[in-house]
């Protein structure tokens, strides 16, 4: 691997959810010279690089020692969340010889990818008096798929229920049909070196354990779980990591979660996060309601998430002008009904960052009968009335359980996001 593959690697193993994403950006922030702030906490007025975390969602911000009320941001968005399965409440069952997890769908993934994998649970536990917990299993649960000899069609057409076909197993079951003495939420609580008794609640994810890789002609690809959006969040923190601490603006990288299920929470990019975060930015640099204003007018955001390569086998699903190739740099995202945010102003800006950086980029527009998803770009753009621009990498197989790149994509992407916040 280059060193930037196995990093980016490295950041997506370290981040089989969006609470242990947070926590890995808020490792490598510290590690460069960030302090954390409480949310609870007075903040301190001074010129800084800082962050705070909110759930599964971090905001990192450099404030110039120039700063003044109407100073710009300059916003580099991502998710930290991605497609699969969470655990349910009663999560262990027993049938038939068998002991098996109660997940839900989380998102929009590709029930199939999920088959015959090693998995993982990973996410948070709190305990009554509000402590949190961070917990992995590493391999330890699976959904096995059919034999083919039970379903002679099934090459003619795979149907997965979620409810009868996406249950994990992950161990055999007691004498007797029972779950016996087999707890999913005590055994997690064991790893965290905490009483199962003391768990209160929990957010536990199923992901991906395989690590990420690097194959193909001349190293061509690079494969792993999450890289929708992780690729993004990895991106945005090397480029947050880099700004000058003597910009004309304010550099921010907003890492949200929750995107794959409509981004309205309390750390989605449709709750208040970033919005407090910059109005206590500016309350410290004793902006007046007009300088905010001004400042917000003059401020720009990148959304930053996964966009779609051209399928060489479904080549009448992408517009026939606009086929972005994986491997010729990261996507510019236009969708006429807004469900990206960029406009021409925003694809001029674009254009700028980019030849600043000597990063080439591509052009995605959806076929139009087949409708685009959407990204935090719309809702930022909404809820704050900061011009917004979506760009992104281009993927194979999006929302699979296992996600395909290309590495120079990831490094062009990461060039581009320092421009602009430098």
């Amino acid at each position: 691997m280059t060193d930037s593959a196995g990093d980016l690697a490295a950041f997506i193993a370290a981040s089989p959810s969006s609470f242990h994403a947070a926590h890995e950006a808020a490792d490598r922030l510290e590690s460069a010279g960030f302090t954390r702030l409480d949310e609870a906490g007075e903040w301190p007025t001074d010129a800084g690089r800082r962050f705070v975390v909110r759930d599964g969602a971090v905001i990192a911000w450099n404030q110039p020692a120039a700063a003044v009320g109407h100073t710009p941001f300059r916003i580099v968005g991502t998710h930290t969340d991605s497609p699969g399965f969470k655990l349910k409440p009663k999560p262990t069952t027993a049938a038939h010889g068998w002991l098996q997890a109660g997940v839900e769908v989380y998102g929009g993934p590709l029930l199939n990818s999920w088959l015959d994998r090693e998995l993982e649970l990973a996410g948070r536990l709190v305990t009554a008096d509000g402590e949190q917990h961070l917990v992995r299993t590493g391999p330890f649960l699976r959904f096995p798929q059919l034999a083919i000899h039970l379903d002679r069609g099934v090459n003619d057409g795979l149907r997965l229920d979620p409810q009868q076909h996406m249950n994990p197993v992950f161990g055999l079951a007691a004498e007797g049909g029972g779950p016996g003495t087999a707890d999913l939420v005590g055994h997690l609580a064991g790893l965290a070196g905490i009483r199962a008794s003391d768990v209160a609640g929990y957010d536990i994810h199923v992901a991906d354990t395989a690590p990420g890789a690097v194959f193909g002609l001349d190293g061509a690809f690079f494969a792993a779980g999450r890289m929708d959006n992780l690729v993004s969040v990895h991106a945005g923190l090397a480029a947050m990591i880099a700004a000058p601490a003597d910009a004309e603006h304010v550099a921010v990288f907003a890492a949200f979660d929750h995107e794959e299920v409509g981004s309205a929470t309390r750390s989605g990019a449709a709750g208040p996060f970033l919005e407090d975060v910059l109005a206590r930015i500016g309350d410290g640099l004793g902006a007046t309601g007009s300088q905010r204003l001004r400042a917000i007018a003059a401020s720009w955001c990148f959304s930053a998430d996964a966009g779609h390569s051209v399928h060489p086998n479904y080549v009448e699903r992408h517009d026939p002008a606009n086929r972005p190739v994986m491997g010729r740099g990261p996507l510019l995202k236009i969708n006429a009904q807004q469900r990206y945010a960029t406009d021409a102003v925003g694809a001029a800006e674009w254009s700028r960052v980019c030849a600043i950086a000597g990063v080439e980029y591509q052009e995605f527009v959806s076929n139009n009968t087949v409708p685009c998803g959407s990204t935090i770009g719309p809702i930022t753009a909404t809820r704050l009335g900061i011009r917004t621009v979506d760009i992104g990498v281009p993927l194979l197989s999006m929302h699979s359980a296992r996600e395909l790149c290309s590495i120079a994509d990831a490094e062009a992407l990461a060039a581009a996001l320092t421009a602009f916040l430098a």
